[in-house]
Parts: C-alpha cells; structure tokens; sequence
C-alpha cells in the first residue's frame, strides 16, 4: 500500500471547513469519550443501526471493545506518523508483524467464525487459488499459527479474487469488503450501518495498514467533526483517510 500523499492533505482542508447542510450530525459531536465497544459508537441523529441477527458477523463486530487510548501503534511499538486517521481503535489482541490491510480483513472473518464455532467455514485462498483451510477445532493456539500462515500467503489481490464484486454503492451491507487488489493494494471492512426513515443509509469502516498496526475505525476525511459514519458516496468513488476505492471494489464473502 501507499500513503496517499497528496490526497489526504486535501481531504484534510476540506474537512476543516464548516459543516455544509446535509452532512452528519453527532447528537454529541463534542464527546471525546472513546466508546466500549463499536456498538457504543454513537449514530447521528435520525439514524438507527440495521438489524443484527443472533449469531450474525454483524452482532459479533458490534460486540468487538474499542481501547481507552485512540492512539494506534504500530507492531513494533512506535506510533504511527498519521493519527488523523482514526476514530477508535479495536481492543483485539496482538497484531503481528506480518497483519496488513488484507489480514485484518480475514481475522475478523475468520476469529468471529472461530468464536462461533463454524470451523469449516475457515478457508482462504492464495492468488494461485491454494486453499488454507482451519482443521484444527478449538485450537486456539494452532488457530494463531494458522492465522500467520494465511497472513504470509494471501493479499489484497488474492482476497479480491476470492470474494464476489457487488454493485452499486448502495447494495453495501455490514460484512462487506472495499478492496482493491494490487501490490501494493487495499481493503477495509464495512464493519456496521445505520439507516433513516428516508432510507438513507450510513456505515462505519475498520482497516488495518502498512506497517502493521492497530486494527482501527476510520474517520469520514470529507466530514471528521461529526464522527466516523460514512454516507452511500453520491459518485462512484469513495475517499477514505488514506485510500479511495472506486465501485467496483466493493466485495462480499
């Protein structure tokens, strides 16, 4: 992956300016309380999550805990030069120095299907279509070495290829992936959404980045004072603090 240089300084600008009429309001944008969990991330007024099922990848994010300090480090411990980036980050172990943008994306696919014991669900593919498949039941210890394994063989690229494209925009659905396939690439997790009575719907997107470091929630770059939901982008470009994906990136398992 690659910084977008000059990008975000843009985006920055942008967001710096007063709020325009129809952007997101927080009921409390002046809270700087770091929420518990992601379900404790506050909606903007006039929105209400979707419905999450019993069982469902969107209940178990919801239930992933966010850390006190928003500071994100990277796996070595320095902490990272950008921290415009981020609104939370995930209270979710270790991150290894092999977990990019792509990784972060399959263990959280893979650790909610391990904490719902859906075991054989676990299988990613390499770009050559080698599969990694999780055999190894409740072995959490085993589980981690698998995990490191399919960190060092799978990327954006094979990622993209083993997920299905879906369009437009506003087919997206909490669970689905932003990915652009490439080396260098990118991918992000739409991670929850929201929606109005118009139907207007929001979502909150979780990354992970180049060196790797915290797995954390991304600030909306075009509006950061009101929080970290996303609009349906009204074009078919969605600008990210540090990447933007075109429509054709949006992908599902």
């Amino acid at each position: 992956m690659r910084l977008l240089s000059l990008l975000f300084p843009v985006l920055f600008i942008v967001a710096c300016q007063s709020p325009q009429p129809g952007q997101l309001r927080l009921t409390n944008p002046a809270s700087t309380v770091m929420p518990a969990s992601l379900s404790e991330i506050q909606t903007p007024e006039g929105y209400t999550r979707v419905p999450g099922h019993p069982g469902s990848f969107t209940n178990w994010l919801r239930s992933v805990k966010c850390k006190k300090d928003k500071t994100v480090y990277l796996y070595d411990g320095r902490i990272k030069a950008n921290q415009r980036a981020q609104f939370a980050v995930l209270d979710i172990g270790p991150v290894s120095p092999l977990e990019q943008c792509a990784d972060v994306v399959m263990r959280l696919r893979a650790e909610y299907l391990f904490a719902t014991k859906q075991y054989e669900a676990i299988l990613f593919t390499d770009f050559e279509q080698g599969q990694y498949i999780w055999k190894g039941g409740n072995d959490r210890l085993g589980f981690d070495r698998y995990l490191q394994q399919v960190f060092g063989m799978c990327g954006t690229a094979s990622l993209e290829k083993q997920m299905h494209p879906v369009a437009p925009f506003s087919a997206l659905q909490p669970g689905d992936v932003l990915v652009q396939g490439g080396f260098p690439g990118h991918a992000v997790l739409v991670a929850d959404m929201a929606i109005n009575k118009k139907g207007e719907k929001i979502f909150l997107l979780v990354q992970g980045y180049m060196p790797a470091q915290d797995i954390h929630i991304l600030v909306n770059p075009l509006d950061p004072e009101h929080g970290p939901w996303f609009p349906i982008p009204a074009t078919d470009t969605l600008y990210t603090p540090e990447w933007r994906f075109h429509q054709q990136a949006l992908h599902r398992w």
